[in-house]
């Protein structure tokens, strides 16, 4: 079991605005008791909560920037410590130069993800809150923000808490029949527990199943679009992500390299990489761009196939289709429908599609969203991450093994508590220390 404790009494200061040139840019610092250096930096006494027009100034005097200085006094900060926050001008060299009088001052450098470590160590917010802060930041779509909001104001949290208080009733109930194993254990109460468990793994069932929609909105889906050259592939990846992203001409091997787009279909981002045409060639440039090619299957969670229109499947490009992993989901996208005059279809593997007109497209993505996983509820889902969805995982197969042993109460219990645990790692009443270093340590540098 994790326990929060205090972090090092040290006081960590950066810039938390993106590097580059604005209208403000933000110093953060956070620690514990900041009335002096407050006091050192602005030349007066900050008071909670008061925005304060003041002048920076270096060691010798000369002024740096004039900033609006912000103060939160412990514990109402989002760090749950002092927190001085310095608003200046948005320049590069200004925040350079703020900061480092902040750390001529006896600041250190925050690592990344250090403000939000605290303020998840002085339960000012709960693991699942601390990582919706950098899936906010890293969102790419609205829905997505809504997603991460959700999890950010601790609707995910809520509801794995509540399954959490259900496991710790019924825990409560068949440890009373073992701690008084004298006592006749009534059969009302064996089905009142079977009840329960039966309510809980309803329960469970429902948070997976959102929290998996979460995931996909998150994650998102990779395609290869692979076929042999002067098929459409560039010109499928242009129509589909809307705008002249790839090179289309009709020489064959134009597209030498990947070139990557990513698109959001109802929110979900489906993330493209058109590939070099598979054909044999003596050219190296292209061989290697070839290589590249099934390095990008392999890390690809679906591929188009694409063929045109007009031909029956050659045999090369049946060997392109034997030689794609067995289990990697494909759809055979027959293009330039508008050639062949052929109406756009999709059936089982196979779709015809036109990339010039954009006739067919719309199943297209509609597949693409099939196969990421994404199952419109008409609800609100929240963001998840893949630890999330492990955790969930295991707490399942715990309940599953509890059902089966509801005779057997020392058994019984220790599933149930092993299935808590695996629900309380979600919001970080039980994580391990190395687990938070990974989870913190890719947030970005003044979060």
């Amino acid at each position: 079991m994790h326990s929060r404790t205090q972090p090092k009494p040290d006081t960590i200061a950066a810039i938390a605005t993106p590097v580059g040139r604005g209208g403000v840019g933000v110093i953060r610092i956070s620690g514990s008791n900041l009335t002096a250096l407050g006091k050192q930096l602005t030349g007066r006494a900050l008071l909670p909560r008061v925005a304060a027009l003041a002048t920076v100034r270096d060691g010798g005097g000369d002024a740096l920037d004039k900033v609006v200085a912000l103060y939160f006094q412990a514990p109402a900060s989002y760090t749950g410590e002092d927190v001085i926050e310095l608003q200046g001008h948005g320049g590069p060299a200004v925040m350079q130069a703020l900061l480092a009088r902040c750390l001529a001052l006896g600041c250190r450098l925050a690592r990344a993800g250090e403000f939000t470590e605290r303020a998840f160590l002085n339960d000012k917010l709960d693991l699942v809150e601390a990582e919706a802060v950098a899936d906010m930041i890293d969102a790419a779509s609205v829905e997505a923000v809504r997603s991460a909001a959700r999890s950010l104001t601790g609707g995910f949290s809520a509801r794995v808490h509540a399954l959490v208080a259900r496991l710790t009733d019924l825990r409560m109930h068949v440890e009373a029949c073992i701690d008084f194993p004298e006592e006749e254990i009534d059969p009302a109460d064996r089905r009142a527990q079977q009840t329960k468990l039966q309510q809980i793994r309803a329960d469970w069932d429902a948070l997976a199943r959102e929290a998996k929609q979460g995931a996909v909105l998150r994650e998102g889906l990779t395609v290869a679009l692979i076929g042999r050259p002067n098929v459409g592939k560039s010109s499928l990846l242009n129509c589909l992500a809307g705008d002249d992203i790839a090179i289309v001409t009709p020489i064959a091997g134009t597209t030498r390299d990947q070139v990557c787009a990513t698109i959001h279909i109802e929110g979900v981002p489906i993330h493209l990489i058109d590939t070099a045409g598979l054909r044999e060639t003596d050219d190296e440039v292209e061989k290697i761009g070839i290589a590249r090619t099934w390095q990008a299957v392999e890390r690809a969670g679906a591929a188009l196939l694409i063929s045109e229109a007009g031909e029956t499947l050659p045999a090369d490009e049946a060997a392109i289709a034997a030689a794609l992993p067995p289990t990697l989901p494909r759809l055979c996208v027959y293009n330039k429908i508008d050639l062949y005059a052929r109406p756009p279809s999709q059936t089982g593997e196979f779709a015809y599609v036109s990339a010039r007109t954009g006739a067919g497209v719309d199943a297209l993505r509609d597949w693409l969203l099939a196969t990421a996983g994404w199952q419109p509820t008409g609800e609100g889902v929240f963001m998840a991450r893949a630890r999330h969805l492990s955790a969930l995982s295991l707490a399942g197969e715990r309940l599953r093994a509890a059902g089966g042993l509801v005779e057997q109460y020392d058994l019984f219990a220790e599933e149930l508590r092993l299935a808590q645990q695996a629900l309380a790692s979600i919001t970080g009443a039980f994580t391990a220390d190395d687990l938070l270093g990974e989870i913190f340590g890719k947030f970005c540098i003044g979060k």
